[in-house]
């Protein structure tokens, strides 16, 4: 059989160019997807508990495996899935690499550089993002939510200007709110965390 896997990460995103991608590159082969594996999770998600992982146990010698690139199959555990498909004879193809890898040497090597090179890069990436903290922490800038705001309230962040045209205009905290998507406790508390916004708030309605 012929498996195409196409997977995003969230619901925002879509699968339909990953498909047209894989149709594509089986009708230059002259073949057919017989199965589609669908799913929207996370690549950095342990492949036993995806959809994937349920394939790997379903998918039998001579099979094929097909999809867009080899971050589709996921950020972690990638070379112990590809090995496992090598071991049993599945051949497993990536369009935009143009990968077509088997059970021989060079598919494990390539394999190997793939998975040391994404664990290469996610190292850097955490180094960047603890050394960035550690400078703005130095630099005395304030690090996470601020004390006493509601996580709710993050839904308010960038909309000052959207919140004082209201006021100009004479609108109440509830219909603020409901015209935000927050309730009234969540406005009032952003207010809180905003004080200019209330003192403009008070000299709009004196005026």
């Amino acid at each position: 059989m012929v498996y195409g896997y196409v997977r995003v990460s969230t619901d925002k995103q879509t699968t339909e160019n990953q498909r047209f991608e894989i149709e594509k590159f089986t009708k230059s082969r002259n073949m057919r997807i017989d199965r589609w594996v669908d799913e929207t999770i996370s690549g950095t998600k342990v492949i036993a508990d995806r959809q994937l992982g349920k394939l790997l146990k379903q998918i039998r010698k001579g099979d094929i495996l097909i999809t867009t690139e080899l971050s589709r199959l996921g950020r972690n555990q990638v070379m112990s899935f590809l090995h496992q498909c090598m071991e049993r004879d599945i051949i497993v193809f990536t369009v935009k690499e143009g990968y077509e890898l088997g059970n021989n040497i060079n598919s494990k090597i390539l394999a190997f550089a793939f998975s040391l090179s994404a664990e290469i890069e996610r190292n850097l990436i955490s180094q960047r993002t603890k050394e960035a903290l550690a400078r703005k922490k130095v630099q005395g800038a304030k690090l996470g939510r601020p004390k006493g705001e509601r996580p709710e309230a993050c839904k308010l962040k960038g909309k000052e200007e959207m919140i004082l045209q209201y006021i100009k205009e004479h609108k109440t905290k509830v219909y603020i709110s409901k015209k935000l998507g927050v309730n009234r406790q969540t406005l009032r508390e952003f207010l809180k965390t905003h004080p200019e916004i209330p003192r403009k708030w008070k000299r709009i309605q004196k005026d």
